[in-house]
C-alpha cells in the first residue's frame, strides 16, 4: 500500500504538534483526517483566513487526492497508470501533466541514485512476496529472477513532459509510483492551500510531511522520527521545520522471516533481491515531498555507506540509523543538522 512503511513519522508528528502532553488542541488550529491512497492523511491549519474552515480543506482535499488517485493508482482499474500499465503498445500513451511530471522526477532519482530507485520494480516487490498476494509459498529462485529482472528497468521507459506521453520499450513493463506519487500528492495540496491564502499548515499522507511556516503556538512545526525497533513508538530524534517536507523510510516492520533469514520489504532493483545492510531507518528533508519520498526509497536501497556519500556529494539533508550489536547509531550530513532539535544517537 502507498505510504504503508512510513505511516509512523506521522503518529509521532501529530503527538509532537500537539506537545507530546496530551494537552488540547491549540486555539485556531484546524484538523482533519481521513482515509486515502491505502494509508491515511492529516492536515492541520493554525490562523487560517476568514472564509476558510474545516469543511473548506476538507474539499480541497479530497480533490488533489482524487486528482492523483485518477492518475496514479494502481488499485483501480481506470486510472491513467493501470490503463498505461495494462496496454500492450509500444507507441507513445497520452497522459496528464501530473503523470508526467511523476515519472520523468522518478528518473531523475533514478540516474543520480545508479538505479537504486526504480518505478518498473514492481515484479520483483510482488515476487518477494511484499505485493498485493502476501508472502509467497515459495521463494524466487534464480531462473524466475532472471526472468523478472529482464521485465524490469527504468531505462525501458521514456517520459515527455511537452504534450505530456509516457512510452515503454516493451509491453511486459510496469510502473509503480507508490514510492513518489504520495509526495507528489502532498506538494499539491500545499500549492492548493496556498492558493487559499493559508500560510502556516502541516500536511501528511501517509509519514510523507510538508510543514509551512508556524504552528498556532507561533512555533516552528516539530516533527519527530521514531525509534526504528519493534516496539511502541517513541522519537529517536526530533526535528523543527519551517517551509520543508521530510519523510522516512525503514526496514523494521516490513520483513517476513523464513528458515532463520530475514527478508526485507526494500527490493534492490539492481540484484532483485531484498536489502541486506544494516540500515534500519533513513530521513530526508528537502523543499518538495515528491523529492523526499523518492530520495528515501533510493537512501534505503543504497544503505548507510553508500548513501551517505552520495548525499554528502548532493548537499542533502538526511539521517541514516543503523542498528549495530543491538544497539542505534546515526549519521548525518551537515545540511541536516540545522533542522536537528535533539537525539538519542544510541539506545538500544
Amino acid at each position: 500500500m502507498i505510504g504503508a512503511n512510513r505511516a509512523f513519522i506521522g503518529w509521532l508528528a501529530l503527538a509532537l504538534a500537539q506537545g507530546m502532553s496530551g494537552c488540547a488542541r491549540a486555539p485556531q488550529e484546524l484538523a482533519i483526517s481521513g482515509p486515502t491512497m491505502g494509508t491515511t492523511y492529516s492536515i492541520k491549519v493554525a490562523s487560517a483566513p476568514e472564509g476558510v474552515d474545516a469543511h473548506a480543506l476538507r474539499v480541497a482535499a479530497d480533490q488533489v487526492l482524487d486528482r492523483i488517485d485518477r492518475s496514479m493508482s494502481g488499485y483501480r482499474a481506470d486510472s491513467e497508470i493501470s490503463r498505461f500499465n495494462a496496454s500492450s503498445s509500444t507507441d507513445w500513451f497520452e497522459v496528464s501533466a501530473d503523470l508526467a511530471t511523476v515519472v520523468d522526477y522518478a528518473f531523475h532519482v533514478s540516474r543520480e541514485s545508479g538505479g537504486a530507485f526504480d518505478i518498473t520494480v514492481g515484479p520483483l516487490v510482488a515476487a518477494w512476496g511484499f505485493g498485493a498476494r502476501g508472502e509467497p509459498i515459495d521463494l524466487p529462485d534464480e531462473a524466475q529472477l532472471a526472468e523478472l529482472r529482464s521485465q524490469v528497468g527504468y531505462q525501458k521507459l521514456e517520459a515527455r513532459v511537452q504534450s505530456p506521453a509516457l512510452r515503454k520499450s516493451a509491453a511486459s513493463v510496469q510502473v509503480d509510483l507508490n514510492a513518489i506519487a504520495p509526495g507528489y500528492a502532498v506538494d499539491l495540496m500545499a500549492e492548493r492551500f496556498r492558493a487559499m491564502r493559508l500560510k502556516h499548515f502541516m500536511i501528511d499522507i501517509g509519514g510523507e510531511i510538508r510543514a509551512q511556516g508556524r504552528n498556532a503556538r507561533g512555533e516552528a512545526w516539530r516533527i519527530a522520527v521514531e525509534r526504528p525497533i519493534d516496539a511502541e513508538p517513541e522519537p529517536y530524534a526530533i526535528l523543527s521545520l519551517d517551509d520543508a517536507s521530510v519523510t522516512t523510510s525503514g526496514e523494521y516492520r516490513h520483513y517476513f522471516d523464513r528458515n532463520g533469514q530475514r527478508y526485507s520489504h526494500t527490493i534492490d532493483p539492481r540484484t532483485g533481491r531484498p536489502v541486506e545492510h544494516s540500515l534500519a531507518s533513513v530521513v530526508v528533508v528537502g523543499s518538495t515531498a515528491m523529492e523526499v519520498d523518492a530520495w528515501t526509497t533510493a537512501f534505503n536501497v543504497l544503505g548507510t555507506q553508500a548513501g551517505h556519500e552520495l548525499a554528502l556529494k548532493r548537499g542533502m539533508p538526511v539521517m541514516f540509523i543503523d542498528v549495530q550489536d543491538g544497539e542505534l547509531h546515526s549519521v548525518t550530513t551537515p545540511q541536516l543538522d540545522r533542522y536537528l532539535s535533539s537525539t538519542q544517537p544510541s539506545r538500544k
